[in-house]
């Protein structure tokens, strides 16, 4: 069985899962410890980040890569179209939603959760203690603003990003008013980069995430809100409703002893 060396949050790693679930191929979702499971991961494929898919004994690093790859290993329901015009469009949606999206929605959020502790508790693992829990609903503000400059997300840099995102999610509310899918009528792999780089702008609907019921549905308020932008994230929760798996129990599809880092063969 294929395995997908992830975060649960990461919206590269939903990328794939969005992929896999469209192929219709059977997949172990693998938490990825941060520190410790990133060390091991780089021992593994020589880089830290998620996700990594492994196939056999081939590791594929990169969502952009992991998807080339499945689309020539498993061509069944191709992500990227022959007709060379639609495959242009197809790849330049994609790396311009990997690149825009997908970091600037990480800006977006983290001001979201800056101002409000119920939304930053929640966004933590199941798994993790209660007394834990209480302590990062606790942190002020002000201390995750100072935190933020650290990681370059100053208040002005994350004004920028949802500026950015605003007119983001403009554009693809107009490609998307005549048609069911980005390119063409058939999904392809600029839909399911542009869906699962929206995960942090406003979470789905359904059981696709390992997340508290309480935040389905929910995201960063002026853009998940906004009802000039709802067009597109009801197209995205019907994309999920068409391709995605649901969670088993509404929790993972894993198995229930998957590991919380990397175990090295």
């Amino acid at each position: 069985m294929l395995e997908l060396y992830q975060f649960e949050l990461s919206q590269y790693s939903e990328k794939v899962r969005l992929i896999l679930d469209y192929k219709g191929l059977e997949y172990r979702k693998i938490e990825v410890t941060p520190g410790i499971g990133q060390v091991e991961l780089f021992r593994l494929t020589g880089q830290r980040q998620v996700p990594v898919l492994k196939d056999g004994s081939r590791y594929i690093a990169d969502s952009t890569e992991i998807a080339k790859y499945l689309d020539s290993q498993y061509p069944e329901r191709p992500l990227i179209p022959t007709d060379p015009k639609k495959r242009g469009v197809c790849l330049l949606i994609e790396e311009w939603a990997d690149e825009s999206i997908g970091i600037k929605g990480r800006k977006a959020l983290f001001s979201a959760i800056s101002q409000n502790q119920n939304f930053r508790k929640s966004l933590l693992p199941s798994n993790t203690p209660d007394v834990l829990k209480n302590l990062v609903e606790g942190v002020p503000s002000d201390v995750l603003t100072v935190l933020g400059l650290g990681v370059g997300y100053s208040p002005d840099a994350i004004r920028s990003a949802i500026a950015d995102l605003k007119q983001d999610l403009e554009a693809l509310v107009l490609l998307l008013a005549d048609s069911p899918y980005l390119v063409g009528d058939e999904p392809t792999l600029a839909d399911f980069t542009v869906a699962g780089m929206s995960i942090l702008l406003k979470f789905p609907d359904g059981p696709y995430l390992n997340l508290p019921e309480t935040i389905r549905g929910k995201g960063v308020p002026v853009l998940a809100e906004n009802p000039a932008y709802q067009p597109f994230f009801a197209w995205r929760d019907r994309l999920y409703a068409q391709y995605r798996k649901p969670l088993i129990g509404g929790t993972t599809t894993a198995s229930p002893n998957a590991p919380t880092s990397i175990q090295i063969e």
